[in-house]
């Protein structure tokens, strides 16, 4: 022990110059922040900005033009077109994106504004990987389930939702997960999560994908859509609005 300390303590003082852990490139590059929080920076792939959907297509039939609705800078859900994913295809990034269930919202449990915003859409399974967009302002329904949760994984850290008619926000980091030749996982993927500046995931390490029912999986993939769910209950529609990333 003596020993070892000495060795360090050496080391150490040997460092006589502040310039002996000082480094000066790379250089990291210059990023414009956004004028107000949400904005977004220079470097943004702006996904939604409020005029068209020219960045999406719908799930079930990608040559299809069908839309949701575009009126007044938001996009709005239109169950009969179904879900909605991105034309490109990311690994890692960050995702802002704002969404909004209706003032009048009817329902209980899961029937009241369901959506979900699939970080990585893939076309088997469970389809990806899901954090839950509900309206659980004084809503109860299982704790894996609720807004902010990683989709029967992980419940949020705390209940950090606005009411319905109030328009929400995520900011989310996302790492996909990496898959060796033989298709065998190599890394898990990982989120933390910001539901209206709150922390309700923090680097989860998620289980695999995240299916109503049975346990999660990974199966080998890579770069992913973004998708953005048009359940099936009776839900109201549910809007959203200012949906841009970085990639990371």
């Amino acid at each position: 022990m003596r020993a070892a300390a000495s060795l360090w303590a050496t080391a150490l003082f040997s460092q006589t110059k502040p310039e002996e852990t000082e480094y000066y490139s790379p250089v990291p590059k210059v990023v414009t922040p956004g004028a107000a929080y949400g904005k977004p920076p220079s470097d943004a792939i702006v996904l939604f900005d409020g005029k068209n959907m020219d960045e999406w297509v719908p799930t079930k039939d990608t040559s299809s033009t069908s839309k949701w609705t575009v009126a007044k800078g938001v996009m709005t859900v239109n169950k009969a077109n179904g879900d909605m994913q991105t034309k490109r295809r990311f690994m890692d990034y960050q995702l802002h994106i704002e969404y909004q269930i209706p003032s009048y919202i009817t329902g209980s449990g899961q029937a009241r504004g369901n959506s979900g915003i699939f970080l990585a859409a893939l076309p088997w399974g469970a389809g990806g990987y899901e954090v839950q967009v509900l309206d659980n302002y004084k809503n109860t329904t299982y704790v894996n389930g609720q807004a902010g949760s990683l989709y029967k994984q992980y419940p949020p850290l705390v209940n950090a939702c606005r009411k319905p008619g109030e328009w929400q926000t995520y900011d989310i980091i996302w790492t996909a997960p990496r898959f060796n030749e033989d298709g065998t996982l190599l890394s898990a993927a990982r989120a933390t999560v910001m539901l209206n500046g709150v922390l309700v995931q923090n680097n989860a390490v998620l289980k695999g994908d995240t299916p109503y029912i049975g346990a999660p999986e990974y199966k080998k993939h890579g770069a992913s859509p973004i998708k953005l769910q048009a359940h099936g209950d009776k839900s109201e529609p549910i809007s959203y609005r200012n949906i841009w990333l970085r990639e990371l």
